[in-house]
């Protein structure tokens, strides 16, 4: 009982900051401008990154150094997300939660999400490159596309 309150407790103080909410265990990532593009959902051993359609694209990681590897369901690295921001090879801000976007209002109306579909099996991952340092200059790179990168091909 003691071992289960101690790690409800680590829970509490360390993952709920990042996730914002513990409700639901997902945390929607924001584009640039504050447009709602994807979520995390945190209910399973390697949170799951979903597109608003509903569809996985990408998973994290455990990172080296802190934070987490972001890897394409294809097994592409795609970045990293700490402190509520993923962020490119480059070291630039791609997605983040709301309080790292760059807007000063209050973010744009999250429409309904579509019901997630399966989770595909994982393609062996790359190996991560080096973090570079973290920049504050936001990548041209809109976050859609840059979470797209990680599907896989359709089988179509």
């Amino acid at each position: 009982m003691k071992y289960l309150c101690r790690r409800s407790l680590l829970f509490v103080l360390f993952l709920c900051p990042v996730v914002l909410s513990c409700q639901d265990d997902e945390t929607t990532l924001f584009d640039a401008d504050g447009s709602p593009e994807a979520y995390i959902w945190f209910a399973q051993d390697n949170p799951t990154i979903y597109m608003w359609s509903g569809k996985p694209v990408a998973y994290l990681a455990s990172s080296i150094g802190g934070g987490f590897s972001v890897y394409g369901f294809n097994g592409k690295h795609l970045g990293w997300y700490l402190d509520g921001t993923v962020r490119s090879h480059e070291g630039n801000p791609v997605c983040g939660v709301h309080r790292v976007a760059r807007v000063v209002s209050l973010p744009k109306p999250e429409a309904p999400k579509s019901l997630k579909q399966p989770i595909p099996l994982k393609s062996p991952k790359e190996l991560a490159p080096s973090r570079p340092l973290f920049r504050r200059q936001w990548s041209s790179t809109q976050c859609g596309s840059f979470l797209s990168q990680g599907e896989l091909p359709d089988s179509n």
